[in-house]
């Protein structure tokens, strides 16, 4: 059965909520690769108002979107070691 797509929408809304709490930045502050975590971190935020902003639009497709585009800078940041994450549990792919 396929997954609802509000409940599905509220999830991922969750997750990344909880993935930008739990990310920290792990390159030394003033550093090249500080400033590159800052812009992916920067851009997660955003994806994030842009998914609220989209579902107080009655907007749910491009809410999950924007949602899922914002956990995928995360992670992304995460796997090449611009974010100290939990290498456990369901927030990450490291």
């Amino acid at each position: 059965m396929p997954a609802d797509l509000e409940e599905k929408t509220d999830r991922y809304e969750r997750l990344l909520a909880e993935a930008l709490d739990a990310a920290e930045v792990a390159p030394p502050e003033g550093t090249p690769m500080a400033d590159a975590a800052a812009e992916c971190e920067e851009m997660a935020r955003s994806y994030l108002e842009d998914g609220r902003h989209f579902r107080d639009e009655d907007d749910p497709v491009n809410a999950l979107a924007s949602f899922s585009y914002g956990h995928a800078w995360l992670d992304a940041g995460a796997r090449i070691g611009l974010f100290d994450v939990p290498e456990e549990g369901h927030l990450f792919t490291v």
